[in-house]
This record gives structure tokens, sequence and C-alpha cells, in this order.
């Protein structure tokens, strides 16, 4: 049992999107194509009608994800802007992962390149005038090996510009340096005026220190000095180091476009004392912008949120790990409960989901093939905690990720590294419209998605209520199969919710036990609600709510069921009619 509280009336609903790929239009990509042949979408394509669409699902922020400017091979040079050796970029478009200046937008994403900040500040304010927030990468963590800032303001000095390069760490350096060697990754660096020279070579962004990193190691990026020598495990943070400086104004920077939130990429990658030296100071300022810090080490999730000052943190390690070995390794659905006791107390901080930009598709058959499969991870997700869940461009769609588009290869992954067009999300977009022809499969899905999550939001116990685990005591239920099955409330002011997943194969009746002190935790009246609502497919009837006799719900294969009951409509039982109704049950 679990009592969290939420910090707001709202549960984030996050819709994380790349405009390169999202509106580009392209029908026929091709592979390893250059922008010139495979397009790119714009800032500008991403109109009010896609925006109310999006808000339409129940989303409540969009993550724009790549949209400061990171190394790639198209040629802007004609705009006053560097280009990058194309043999350091990864793919055609390179990783939004790899910033080349922190100060810029991407020229990539832009109608008319010299007015990029224009329209990226113009999609801030049309995606608020839609009702959504708006919420942006920060990589601390590394940047691309050619940065060069052409957009930094007056006054601001490029990272490793008045670094010292005859030592491997200097408390004032940005860069570690691998002295007296040339940089010499396990690939092509070209030869003659086209090859890529770098003398000395710097640390690759992996925490790779070494002036040899392999084709698997992020080459294309350069770890950035936080204060911690590698070498001996010091830690130099007094006088504060210059990149906390320069790291603090970025921040600032981009909090004074009116963005509401920054998604910090490997936080977990820089020390914690930045973080609790430098959130506080972004606040003061901005007080309601939110950082969600992406994080991997289970060990680290409290510290990162009380000593770090994060918000949210990705749960990735922990309850998306754990669902997905559950559809996809037969592993028991009674492994969930160990979910939310490992974060408890925390939960309403951790952000949930089935994909992202790193994740492979659940529909592509690296994962579970089937979109359709999704709902009783979905639910889990959703319905798990008041903390925020999120969706990637086209999950609702159920987009398959079976494209071999360059760089990522065919690896159920949509590129995040070339040009390139997903074929499921234009063609609903169809240009902007967004009433393109879908299957009714995925109208199904679609609907689905809808539903669960506007229904985060609009229910009360979600939004903000408690969780009860019904796991304990139905571990030896033989109505209830605790390898496939898996069982939850939800609860607040006089609503509970009944939550029933089912991850298996065949359509089940399930029946569930709840302990007869779960109704004090809920305030609840032991009884029969005449009308309990089921909020997926919206069915009524009478569902026996008492800890005398369990409570019933038909769940399809690979589904869930999910009944409201409000205790203002209970009618307490009377002994007999309970004893009456349990021996009908057992019989």
């Amino acid at each position: 049992m679990s009592t969290e509280t939420a910090d707001s009336h709202c549960k984030p609903i996050i819709y994380q999107l790349l405009p390169r790929l999202f509106t580009n239009y392209c029908e026929a990509p091709t592979v390893g194509g250059s922008i010139e042949k495979n397009g790119s979408g714009k800032l500008n394509d991403i109109n009010p009608t896609i925006l109310k669409a999006i808000k339409d699902l129940g989303v409540t922020h969009v993550w724009y994800t790549g949209v400061i400017e990171h190394a790639h091979d198209a040629d802007y040079t004609s705009f006053g802007i560097r280009r990058q050796n194309p043999h350091i970029v990864k793919g055609k478009a390179g990783s939004p992962y790899a910033i080349c200046d922190y100060y810029d937008i991407d020229p990539d994403l832009a109608v008319d390149v010299p007015e990029r900040m224009a329209e990226f500040e113009a999609l801030v304010e049309r995606t608020h005038k839609a009702g959504l927030k708006v919420i942006i990468d920060f990589v601390p963590n590394h940047v691309a090996r050619q940065y060069h800032s052409d957009a930094k303001p007056n006054g601001i000095e490029d990272f490793g510009q008045a670094d010292n390069h005859e030592m491997f760490f200097a408390p004032g350096n940005n860069f570690y340096y691998m002295t007296r060697q040339q940089f010499a990754p396990h690939i092509d660096l070209g030869s003659g005026s086209d090859a890529y020279v770098e003398f000395p070579a710097k640390a690759s962004g992996n925490d790779c220190f070494t002036a040899f990193p392999g084709v698997n190691d992020w080459y294309e990026t350069v770890k950035l000095n936080y204060g911690v020598d590698y070498g001996d495990g010091s830690r130099h943070f007094d006088p504060v180091p210059d990149t906390w400086y320069k790291m603090l104004h970025i921040l600032r920077f981009w909090a004074s476009k009116d963005i509401d939130g920054f998604r910090c990429d490997m936080a977990h990658m820089v020390p914690m004392e930045f973080w609790h030296w430098a959130i506080p100071q972004v606040k003061e300022r901005y007080p309601d912008i939110i950082f969600i810090a992406e994080i991997y080490d289970v060990a680290l999730y409290r510290p990162f949120l009380a000593y770090a000052c994060f918000d949210y943190l990705y749960d990735k390690v922990n309850l998306y790990d754990t669902l997905r070995a559950v559809e996809t390794a037969n592993h028991s659905a009674a492994r969930i409960t160990g979910c939310w006791q490992t974060v408890e107390g925390v939960g309403h901080k951790m952000l949930n989901f089935l994909e992202n930009h790193d994740e492979q598709r659940f529909a592509s058959p690296y994962y579970a093939s089937d979109p359709a499969r999704a709902v009783p991870s979905m639910v889990v997700s959703t319905l798990f905690s008041t903390g925020p869940m999120m969706i990637y461009f086209g999950q609702e769609l159920g987009e398959p990720g079976t494209d071999a588009e360059g760089f990522s290869g065919h690896d159920g992954r949509t590129t995040i590294f070339d040009y390139w067009s997903v074929a499921t999300v234009r063609r609903w977009l169809n240009r902007g419209a967004c009433n393109g022809p879908l299957t009714p499969q995925q109208k199904k899905l679609r609907g689905f998605y809808r539903t669960l999550l506007r229904m985060a939001n609009e229910e009360k116990a979600i939004r903000e209520g408690g969780f009860f685990d019904l796991m304990y005591v139905n571990l030896e239920n033989p109505g209830l199969n605790p390898h496939r099955h898996y069982a939850f409330m939800r609860h607040a002011d006089g609503e509970a919710l009944v939550v029933i997943v089912n991850f298996g194969d065949e359509d089940s009746k399930v029946s569930v036990n709840i302990p007869r002190h779960a109704f004090g935790v809920l305030g609840f009246p032991e009884g029969v609600d005449p009308e309990a609502s089921e909020l997926i497919t919206g069915a009524k009837g009478g569902k026996t709510f008492a800890s005398s006799c369990p409570f019933v719900a038909e769940v399809p294969a690979h589904g869930a069921a999910i009944w409201k009951i409000c205790s203002d409509r209970i009618e307490p039982m009377r002994p007999a009619v309970a004893q009456k109704r349990n021996a009908v049950k057992k019989n």
C-alpha cells in the first residue's frame, strides 16, 4: 500500500516529438539521404490544428526533441553557421545530443534560416495558446566534437576557448585532454583536406578517456569537465568551475524563452553538486520551470530528488524494465509490486513511459510486435502514480519502427540520426490537417490512448489520489493468475478505481480479493455498488465491493478493466447477503 500525494492538481502527460521527423512529409525517403533528398520537418509546420489534436489525446506538455543546434551534415555556411566535418557526424542529420551551439536553433528546422530563433519562439507561443506546455532538452554532459557557437551572446566564451591543452585535467578546463595524442577512433576520419584532425584528443562523452574510442562509444561528442578529476577521483568545486557558470547561463538563456521545463540528458553523469547549485538559481528567476532527469540508477533516485533538486526522474530501470520483462520474457506480473515498493514515498516524482527515442518501439519485432498488446503496460504506467506519463510520437498509432533508415539501421527504433519520414505519422497528419486515413486497428488504438490519457487528469483518484496494491492478498487466489494478472486500486475522496490488467493471451474472468483494512484506507463502507462503471468501455453494472467476497471482472487478453466505485452509491451489505453471495461465487 502506498499513500503518496501529488505536488499539484495536474498529472503531466508528455508527448515527445522530434520536429525534424514529425512533420517531414517526404513520401519516399532514401536510406542515408541528405536533407535535399529526404527533407526535414519544420517548426512552422507544427500548426494549431496539430497542437489541438495532440492536446485532445489528454496531453499537457510537448517535449520538442532536437531543437537546439547539433552536429549535422547540411551546409549552412552561407548563413554564417560553421559546417561540421561529416566524418564525426552520426548519420546525415546527426544526433540531437551532439550539441554544437547551445545558443542556437537547429537550422534544419527553420523555413527561413536567419529567423530560426523567431520561428522557435512562435512555436512556443502557439503551443501555449493550445493549452500545452513546452519542454526542451538540456544536454549537460557532452557537446559535439566541433563545438562552436555562432550565436552566443556578447561576452560569452566558447567551451574550451581558454583551456590548458597540456593537462588531462585542470579545474578551470571545460574538457579533458589525452595529452600529446591525436584523436584516432575506430572509424574513418577521411583523408587529405576532408579529414577530421583533433590534437590533442579530447575524452568522449560516455566517460571514454582515451584517444581511441570505438564505434559504440559516443565518439562524436566530447565529455565536459565539471571539476571531477577522473584520474584520481578528486573533486574540485571550490572555486566554482567555469563549466558550471557556462551551463547556468545556458539554462537561464532558454528559460527566458518562456519554456516550461528541461529534460536533462544523462543527468547522473554530471555531479549532483552542480544540480544542487544550478537548479535553485534558475528557479529563483523562473519558479514554475520543471527539471526532469534522465537517470538509470535506482540508488540515485532519492538523492537526485532531495539534494539535486529535480522535479521528476525517469523510472526506466525500475518500472519500464519490469513491464518489458513481463511482456517479452514471460516474467511474473507479480514483480510489478516491487516497482512501487522501490519508489515508495517518491513515486509521484517518477516519469513513466513505454517508448522514447532511446528505446525500441513497442510494436517492433524486437519488443511486442503487436501495438494492441500495449494496453496492460500502458494502464499500469499511466495509473501507477500521480507522476508524469510520457508517450512518443506515433506510439498512439502503433508505429512499428521497422524502417532501416541509415546510421541506426533496422533496430526497432525510429532514427534520431537521419533525415526521415515516419509513415504512420505522416499519413495521420495529412500535411497538418490531422485527418489522414487510419486503419480500424489504428483508430481503436488511438481511441484507447485518448481514453486512458484523458482519464489520468479527469479522474481525481489518478490525478492526485492514493495507491493500494492488491497482489499480497491474491498470490494464492485461484481466481487470479499472479504471473499474468496484476491488480491494484487508486482512490481519493470517496472514489475508488479497481484496476486489473491481463498480460495473458486469453480472455479472463478475474476474481480479486480485497482485504478488510483497505476499506478503512479508502474510507468506504463495505457493500455493493449497483452503478459501478468501467472507464475504458463505458460499461455499467453491479459489483460486489467487500472483503467477504471477491471483486469479479472480465478482462480481455492483453487488456485491462478499470472499474470506478463511488462510496455515496454503496449499499451496505447485510451479513446474510454477504454470505449468500460468497456461496454463489464459490459454486
